[in-house]
Order: structure tokens, then C-alpha cells, then sequence
């Protein structure tokens, strides 16, 4: 936002601070009328055909704007990642515990990063980790999205998921 003297436009659209349009003025002409008010001239829409600029006091506004994003900021909730960690070689009741925990988590809200790690020589065989994390992703259906795909790094197969729906999820 431009303020006074720094607003470009030679004609703009002014508005008093009671929200009233007075019209399409010169910027001296706003400038001095917002002068004589002790106030500022703030151009609120420089890309509007004229420019639209407001005659309000800015410190009082900008307190005000401020307010209101640090509300917002305390309102908005924060949507956590939370990791389950497993082996290539888990157990199919591991990982049906497994499972229902991230089923839990997702309920939450929070989304899920799912980890397969490879020990020693199961790094010869890649294949069986994708296929245990689409196993895995097949079980829960259509009632999650694949938010990252299965991705290899390093010793470790990760993807992410985020629940659908608030329902509850059907287990492996």
C-alpha cells in the first residue's frame, strides 16, 4: 500500500473515511483534502482504472490490520505430520496396528508419513517395499489421498497421506 506522497497515480478515486465516494480527484486535490482532515491518503487499489485511494488515519488502520492478522494467525490451527515407522518385514497384524494408528491421527487431522526402512540387503530387493506401500495404500482405498507418492531416500521408502473424510477408515 502507498501512502501520501508515494501513491503515482495523477487521478484516483477517493473515498473519505466513512466509506462515502467523493469522486475522481487530481492526487494534489486528494492529497490537501486529507491534509486538512489530519489524516493520510492510503491507495488501497492501485490497479483499479483510476487507482482507488482512501482518506483514513493509517496509524489506526494499520493497528488495526495488524489485530486482525495476529487473530487470525492465533485461530488458524496448524496441520501437524505425524511419522509411522515400520519394516520391510513387518507382520500383518504390525502393521494393523500400524494402521489403526494412522487411521487415529488422520481422524485428528493431521496428515501421516508413512516410513518403510530397509535393513542390510533388503536394499537388493526395492521392489518389495513399493509393494508393501501399495498394499498399504490399496487397504485404505478412496477414503485417503496420496499427498507424496512412495520415494525412495537413502535407506527409506516414504509417502504421505491425508485423510478424505472425518469418517472412520476401514483397517488392513
Amino acid at each position: 500500500m502507498r501512502l501520501n506522497g508515494a501513491i503515482r497515480a495523477s487521478e484516483l478515486r477517493v473515498i473519505d473515511e466513512n466509506g462515502q465516494q467523493i469522486g475522481v480527484l487530481s492526487k494534489n486535490e486528494a492529497l490537501r483534502m486529507a491534509m486538512d482532515q489530519d489524516l493520510d491518503l492510503v491507495e488501497i487499489s492501485p490497479n483499479a482504472n483510476p487507482p482507488v485511494a482512501k482518506i483514513i488515519d493509517w496509524g489506526k488502520f494499520n493497528y488495526q490490520r495488524t489485530k486482525q492478522l495476529q487473530k487470525n494467525k492465533r485461530n488458524a490451527k496448524a496441520v501437524d505430520v505425524k511419522q509411522i515407522r515400520m519394516g520391510l518385514k513387518i507382520g500383518d497384524h504390525d502393521l494393523a496396528i500400524k494402521i489403526r494408528k494412522a487411521n487415529g491421527f488422520m481422524q485428528e487431522g493431521h496428515k501421516v508419513k508413512l516410513t518403510i526402512f530397509y535393513r542390510g540387503r533388503e536394499m537388493a530387493h526395492q521392489e518389495l517395499g513399493y509393494k508393501l506401500a501399495e498394499k498399504i495404500i490399496e487397504d485404505w482405498g478412496d477414503h485417503v489421498t496420496l499427498d507424496q507418492a512412495p520415494q525412495l531416500s537413502g535407506k527409506q521408502l516414504t509417502f504421505v497421506v491425508r485423510s478424505n473424510t472425518n469418517a472412520k477408515t476401514k483397517n488392513p
